[in-house]
């Protein structure tokens, strides 16, 4: 259960090697937070990633998740829930993508919008359905502002957050009532290894901060969350300019 200032005991991440949700799970263990699943596909990182949350003083298990194979949700996510009850989900698996080449290559497009929207919507419904059964917890979302309004030099990545984060959106609305609150993340650009050697756009981010962003979010019981802040009214801004002013920006 969380604590009385609404930090979670127990925290799965799927995407066990993101380094928003290991910033997040930093911070939670610093706080209170003492099982966190790692889910992801087998690899050195993941076992590492493991390791270095161990050191916090975290018992950390990790489990075999792929967002390609929903197939094997069910099955998979329904073993970690029944180890116990999962306080927080953070669903922050996702891949950025080539424009460019995902252009010129419609099955790399395909594979961009399988992983950051179907493959959510399928570990999406099996978590929120166990976490709706144990009466609790919270499924945290991370979405992006290339969601809000799909630009030209993302739209193939902008496209599957916009698919994320209606999806998210209508489960917040079906978890209403239930005791399971759906809280959707906005980042702008995160300084990552997934945005590594990209032109850093204005109002960038960080892990940490986004970490931070969470925390409070959860706190308060908000909805969705914007990293930073200030990226709602940017967005907003964006998202009602007149298409043929919108087309002259160069994003």
């Amino acid at each position: 259960m969380k604590d009385a200032f609404g930090i979670p005991q127990s925290l799965l991440i799927l995407g066990g090697t993101s380094e928003i949700g290991l910033a997040t799970a930093r911070r939670m263990i610093a706080r209170r937070t003492r099982t966190v699943w790692l889910a992801g596909r087998p690899s050195p990182d993941l076992e590492n990633a493991a390791d270095g949350l161990r050191a916090l003083g975290a018992d950390v298990r990790t489990v075999d998740f792929d967002a390609l194979d929903p197939a094997s949700h069910e099955e998979t996510l329904g073993k970690v829930f029944a180890e116990g009850d999962i306080d927080m989900v953070l669903l922050a698996f996702g891949v950025l993508g080539d424009q460019a080449r995902d252009e010129a290559a419609p099955l790399a497009a395909v594979r961009v919008a399988q992983t950051n929207y179907t493959g959510a919507i399928s570990a999406g419904l099996v978590c929120a359905g166990a976490l709706q059964t144990q009466g609790h917890g919270s499924l945290v979302v991370l979405s992006s502002v290339a969601g809000e309004r799909a630009r030209r030099a993302n739209f193939i990545y902008g496209s599957s957050k916009a698919g994320l984060d209606s999806f998210a959106q209508g489960l917040g609305d079906a978890m209403h009532g239930t005791g399971v609150q759906v809280m959707i993340v906005r980042p702008g650009f995160v300084r990552s290894k997934m945005t590594a050697g990209l032109e850093e756009t204005p109002l960038a981010t960080t892990p940490e901060a986004v970490a931070l962003a969470i925390e409070l979010g959860l706190r308060r019981r908000s909805e969705a969350v914007w990293v930073p802040g200030a990226m709602r009214v940017v967005m907003s801004a964006l998202r009602h300019l007149p298409r043929p002013l919108f087309r002259r920006l160069p994003v």
